[in-house]
């Protein structure tokens, strides 16, 4: 935030949850704010509007191309995940709240069915392919060279005769699935203003958005309405492209391993420019170009998004929104229409210097070091387990303090 009695000093404040009054609270202390600069998360939008609203909102660059890079996994995720974490359930794989977040109330479109069943299949066909080379006598490692997939991943689905289920994570205050007992009591007695249900239940805790409540109760009001033919097509239509011509989404190779290449992997080298890409990487690339069209059209989109920020041309903004929507790739649309509704905090984005990257950076370092001392300390447990099992002194890990120190030279 950019005030004139933030000058002489920095000031931290935390607050008491995550919810729009206590943010708006927060900035009606402060009338002097001119710039808030946030995340994409609605709630703080609506109270920047709400406590601020003389103060320009600038959306946050690391979230804008973070937002595009999942749009871009859900877009070549549609062909299957061809991913040692599809071995893993849901709850084996920490995502992070603010970036899913959209994921949650997501409209059961006949894409997003096509791209649970190409998920489900991936999930059978390497258990089934693990399980097969299991019988040909390889062992756990044997196969991780083969496949490409984590050894511990295939030794805990060699555990299974058949795929694992899939767990979902606890339900949190902030989803508005908490309160769906009371919700669907509401929805039954004639109560079905959006509005007049969200302040039902924020007097009982719930401290999500107000938009993330419309996403459910939108799926509500679909399911109330006479089907229609374009309702009971069960797979997705063919995506359209600038000339009319339909996109392939095969899985690609690793030139290098061999491996498949996973939609995860595909879409971080998406938006990574060829400058910044290892050699490796940029076999990666060239192969993904070759082999996937859609990829060869997504890495176009996200270079020219890329461009328009380092260039700071905010006026051709609206033109890239225009050709995404036009691009008949499902995700790359969504993602377009979001930014459309959130355009002068993007503009912002371009055209202003203040930005959170720098925090969203040190968090989400701070994330990958807490996930690695997580995964250092179960694999320490493993150890000692397994040494005491065959009789033997464990092996001795030693702790080393980790010294976290933010500098001007760390980004997101």
């Amino acid at each position: 935030m950019k005030a004139s009695q933030f000058s002489d000093a920095q000031k931290a404040f935390i607050l008491e949850d995550r919810s729009v009054a206590s943010v708006a609270r927060l900035l009606k202390r402060h009338p002097s704010i001119e710039v808030v600069s946030r995340d994409r998360c609605g709630l703080y939008a609506q109270a920047a509007r709400e406590g601020a609203p003389q103060a320009s909102q600038v959306a946050d660059r690391f979230h804008l191309i973070q937002n595009l890079r999942l749009a871009i996994e859900d877009e070549m995720s549609l062909s299957g995940r061809a991913t040692g974490g599809a071995l893993l359930p849901d709850t084996d794989i920490e995502i992070d709240h603010h970036d899913r977040a959209l994921h949650e109330g997501a409209t059961e479109t006949p894409w997003r069915n096509q791209l649970r069943r190409a998920h489900r299949q991936s999930r059978r066909d390497v258990f089934e392919t693990v399980h097969t080379l299991s019988k040909e006598g390889l062992t756990c490692s044997d196969i991780a060279r083969r496949t490409g997939y984590g050894r511990r991943s295939i030794a805990k689905w060699l555990t299974f005769e058949t795929p694992p289920d899939r767990r979902r994570r606890a339900l949190q205050p902030t989803s508005p699935l908490y309160f769906e007992a009371f919700l669907t009591q509401c929805w039954k007695d004639g109560n079905r203003r959006g509005r007049h249900l969200f302040h039902d239940i924020k007097h009982r805790g719930y401290t999500g958005s107000f938009s993330n409540l419309e996403r459910l109760l939108a799926t509500w009001r679909r399911a109330e309405r006479p089907e229609t033919d374009e309702d009971k097509g069960d797979t997705a239509p063919a995506l359209i492209g600038f000339a009319n011509r339909t996109y392939d989404n095969a899985p690609v190779r690793d030139p290098q391993t061999g491996h498949l290449i996973s939609p995860v992997v595909a879409a971080t080298l998406c938006i990574k420019p060829r400058g910044a890409l290892t050699i490796n990487q940029a076999r990666k690339v060239d192969a993904l170009k070759q082999g996937s069209q859609t990829f060869a059209v997504l890495r176009s989109f996200s270079m020219r998004f890329r461009g328009i920020f380092h260039g700071r041309t905010s006026a051709k903004l609206q033109e890239w929104i225009d050709d995404a929507i036009h691009s008949g790739l499902v995700f790359l649309t969504r993602f377009a229409r979001v930014l459309r509704r959130d355009i002068d905090a993007v503009y912002n984005a371009i055209d202003l210097p203040w930005s959170n990257g720098q925090a969203e950076g040190q968090i989400n370092r701070l994330k990958t070091i807490k996930r690695n001392v997580r995964q250092s300390g179960t694999r320490a447990s493993q150890s000692a387990d397994d040494a005491n099992q065959i009789g033997r002194s464990p092996h001795k890990v030693r702790q080393t303090p980790i010294k976290c120190k933010a500098t001007d030279s760390d980004s997101s």
